[in-house]
């Protein structure tokens, strides 16, 4: 056979090429995949433009002084700079924020935490704007600086607004309400560092008409964008915002202290700044997930039924109120976690220190009180000689039932199948006593463990987060899909910050229009706003505006089909490329039906409204609530208190899977961010100033670090509130795998773990 036969022969023989993913449901891939694996995707970092200028910043280096004087004379003579600003040469509001607008954009009077911003610099090369700002002389007077947030009750207030942010005491039943078994604890939770992986960085350009446009990573830009017009003095069409690629997110990305001084300078020179932050200043800059203190104390029948619940929960928002009062309310309605509890009474505080800022990370509040009670889920359970699992068992929430409060659970809450499934999935193997599973031990290979130190336990978590935002917030996003020659267009301002919307809205309209070709358009302040990349919001909100606008322009490409007929649209379905009718009769392609035609809508979605907690902490106060329950297994090194965390064995109420393999990863990092909250994750501020602000010193967990993660059960019961029924999934798991951990380095040594990052001392039980 000649060999043009036999590769003619092989190409016939050869299997047809798979299919590509295609809407719903499938596991589409990332359509910026490729680019960021191959290191071309464009971050800010990476921007450049012609003539252009260095910024740096001088921040403070104490937690609290009074400020006498700032000399900016020897760094405006330095050759090279061309431009210095201070509070004076704010032309704006002189205040931002992202909750409260209560944190000056440059320090006047009053340094209130480490690393706060006295004045930016702007040079022809970031040595010489890093030197100048340097040669900024300030004179400070030091003063005692208030870092422990029970201390904030009774000191001068640190700021004009007072110490107390928000006091929420939250009545539910009867205060006189007691049960045959009480179990009390006081738990500590420590700050966490969103830590992103690429620091903050920014490029201001200034525009012929006098304002700027800044290209930032940021998560929120139309809100940032108002901040920053406020600020420079400017109406807000004359500030924009375009969104470069984000590297990474897990809280509000960019730092608004950050992203001020850059358009300030900017405009001052009248020359394109860019400024990209060391990994030091950006520990200095963003904020950090807020300290809790939490005294708690649990009633329960003899049966292990809870009676009552009493806690008070206290929250250290740093120097500025950012998103605590937010915090704040998700701890305190969540404080008694997924169960039925008839009285509850709690009292929850916000209080200003002179610690590094705190303000929205992934799951605050829920997250530090999940914690806390989970570990007294723990105490009841010892107490009553229960099995931990059952007594959660007896005591979970279910669809129908009331949160303390006052507000029905009216979406799914299927937390006792989430549990049972946990509970049943087999146990892992024990490592065999070998030489080759020496780095199956706490510590590793080079640790100094012994096996027979080595305890295994087992333990559960069960966590609770709301979708969207709370309290009568208006939440609302708009999108616009337009359709030319058989290519699909999505605009909309909801950023991707690595939680796959424009993965979600290319499914969308695949599914809906039957168009392969989708791209989604980069986002900037141009296009209406969709609101913050948190809670969930994109997958429902703007998932649900991009859903709309695509059912539009399908009614506007079956019309005129629909009307040759003699039928309504309704009888006409889109599946596979193709558009049919119900009897046959009408059977076309939808490349053939736009052939010509240009289409598009814009739609918007709303959820249905909440309110406000009263003064009672009663409330309608959230959208929807999403629920996991999480086994963790671990292994202790009890004589050095060494944890490994052998699995984590998950069980998710997820609503509906939109897109598989985005989804199981969404859950394995939200377990794997908990597991470094559990055990290395804890920013040190001693008398309020920030040590090893880095990540040598700041100690993330790694890929040796991160256990087997079993994703053991999805519950698709769909919301019917929610666009396609799905529920947000890569907070709760990030809420409850700490508290599981926790329970099983209990369950292991005996010891009370009330303390999180867990201490290896807590863990100790013999020492040698």
């Amino acid at each position: 056979m000649s060999d043009e036969a036999a590769t003619a022969t092989t190409a016939a023989e050869a299997p047809a090429a798979e299919p590509l993913p295609h809407g719903l449901g499938a596991s589409l891939p990332h359509a910026d995949a490729r680019a960021k694996t191959e290191g071309t995707f464009p971050y800010a970092a990476d921007l450049w433009a012609e003539g252009l200028l260095w910024a740096a910043v001088l921040r403070s280096p104490h937690a609290h002084a009074r400020i006498v004087s700032i000399d900016t004379t020897h760094a405006r003579a330095m050759p090279g700079v061309r431009a210095v600003v201070t509070h004076e040469d704010v032309p704006g509001t002189s205040r931002h924020g992202r909750g409260t607008p209560d944190r000056p954009v440059f320090a006047s009077e009053v340094v209130r935490h480490h690393g706060e911003p006295i004045a930016a610099v702007a040079a022809d090369h970031p040595d010489t704007a890093r030197m100048a700002a340097a040669a900024v002389i300030v004179e400070y007077e030091p003063l005692d600086p208030v870092t422990d947030p029970e201390r904030a009750f009774e000191a001068e207030p640190l700021h004009p607004d007072g110490n107390l942010i928000r006091h929420i005491p939250l009545r539910h039943g009867d205060p006189e309400a007691a049960g045959e078994i009480v179990v009390e604890g006081l738990y500590r939770i420590g700050r966490q560092d969103p830590a992103p992986i690429g620091a903050e960085a920014g490029l201001a350009v200034p525009r012929p008409d006098g304002g700027v446009e800044l290209y930032l990573a940021s998560t929120d830009p139309h809100s940032d964008r108002n901040t920053a017009a406020a600020c420079f003095g400017l109406p807000a069409d004359r500030v924009k915002i375009v969104v470069t690629g984000v590297p990474g997110a897990t809280a509000d990305r960019e730092d608004q202290g950050f992203q001020l001084p850059l358009g300030l300078l900017a405009l001052r020179t009248g020359c394109p700044v860019k400024l990209t932050a060391s990994r030091e200043e950006s520990f200095l800059g963003h904020a950090h997930r807020h300290p809790t203190l939490l005294r708690y104390r649990h009633h329960a029948d003899a049966e292990g039924r809870l009676v009552k619940v009493e806690a008070q929960i206290l929250l250290d928002a740093g120097a500025y109120a950012d998103t605590s009062a937010d915090a704040l309310a998700a701890a305190v309605s969540f404080a008694c976690g997924p169960y039925v509890v008839p009285n509850a009474f709690i009292e929850g505080w916000a209080v200003r220190t002179n610690n590094p800022p705190s303000g929205h990370v992934r799951g605050e509040g829920a997250m530090q009180v999940c914690a806390a009670y989970e570990a007294q889920m723990d105490k009841l359970a010892r107490k009553l000689g229960l099995d931990p699992a059952e007594v959660r068992l007896r005591n979970v929430l279910a669809t129908g039932d009331v949160l303390p409060i006052g507000q029905t659970v009216t979406c799914p809450a299927p937390v006792a199948e989430l549990l049972t499934a946990v509970r049943d999935f087999p146990l892992p193997a024990l490592p065999k006593d070998g030489p080759e599973e020496d780095w199956l031990l706490p510590g590793g290979p080079e640790g100094a463990g012994e096996p027979g130190a080595v305890r295994r336990g087992v333990g559960y978590g069960l966590g609770m987060v709301h979708m969207l935002g709370a309290e009568g917030t208006d939440e609302v996003s708009t999108a616009t899909v337009r359709v030319h020659d058989g290519v699909a267009t999505v605009i909309c301002a909801a950023v991707e910050s690595g939680q796959g919307f424009t993965t979600l809205a290319r499914q969308i309209v695949q599914e809906t229009l039957g168009i392969d070709e989708v791209h989604v358009a980069p986002v900037d302040t141009d296009q209406p706003p969709a609101g913050a990349g948190c809670r969930g919001r994109h997958t429902w909100v703007s998932g649900g505006a991009v859903e709309r606008a695509a059912k539009m322009v399908r009614t506007q490409l079956l019309q005129p089909l629909a009307h040759q007929f003699g039928m309504s649209t309704e009888l006409l379905q889109i599946a596979d490329g193709k558009i049919t009718s119900y009897d046959g009769v009408l059977s076309t392609t939808v490349t053939e039906a736009l052939e010509g035609k240009e289409l598009w809508a814009t739609a918007q979605c709303r959820p249905h409204p909440t309110e406000p907690l009263d003064g009672a902490g009663q409330g309608d106060a959230f959208v929807g609530l999403a629920f996991c329950a999480i086994r963790a297994v671990v292994d202790v090194d009890v004589e050095l208190g060494s944890v490994r965390v052998v699995e984590l064995a998950v069980a998710q109420d997820v609503g509906r899977v939109l897109n598989p393999a985005q989804l199981a990863a969404r859950i394995e990092g939200g377990v794997t961010q908990g597991v470094g909250i559990a055990l290395t994750e804890n920013l040190r501020t001693p008398r309020g100033l920030i040590r090893h602000p880095d990540l040598t010193g700041y100690a993330l967990p790694t890929a040796l670090d991160a256990p087997d993660i079993r994703i053991v059960k999805l519950v698709e019961e769909r919301d019917v509130v929610a666009p396609f029924g799905a529920k947000p999934v890569s907070a709760v798991p990030v809420v409850t795998s700490p508290a599981a951990i926790a329970s099983a380095v209990r369950a292991a040594t005996g010891r009370p773990v009330n303390r999180l990052p867990i201490r290896p001392q807590a863990a100790v039980v013999n020492a040698r």
